[in-house]
């Protein structure tokens, strides 16, 4: 039991790198025309995104429903947010999310890699 569990967890963190990588790509594909290096009046960086509380960035103005929400943006949050922006946060400007879960996942192991 204890080496099937070990070998489970030495997978997974073998296979971070990968899906990351494949976050970095769809990122490139469709996030990174308005989530720059720097935030801009269409959208934050979203470099140290990951763990930090969510609409905390002084450089950006966010919209209520985000600038409402509490809490931080983790795995949960930031998949939720990425299902359905409108949803999550009614009145923000990210005009779509992705549809696949896989997809999320991976731009999810993306985000927690820019610092």
């Amino acid at each position: 039991m204890f080496r099937s569990l070990s070998f489970a967890l030495a997978l997974a963190a073998l296979a971070a790198p990968a899906v990351a990588a494949d976050g970095a790509r769809i990122f490139q594909l469709q996030c990174k025309t308005c989530h720059a290096e720097a935030s801009t009046p269409m959208a934050p960086t979203l470099k140290g995104v990951f763990g930090a509380k969510i609409a905390s960035r002084g450089d950006f103005k966010y919209s209520a429903g985000l600038a409402g929400k509490g809490g931080a943006w983790d795995g949960a949050s930031l998949d939720a947010f990425l299902t359905a922006p409108a949803k999550f946060a009614p009145g923000t400007r990210m005009p779509m999310g992705l549809a696949k879960e896989d997809d999320r996942a991976a731009v999810i192991e993306h985000l927690k890699t820019l610092k």
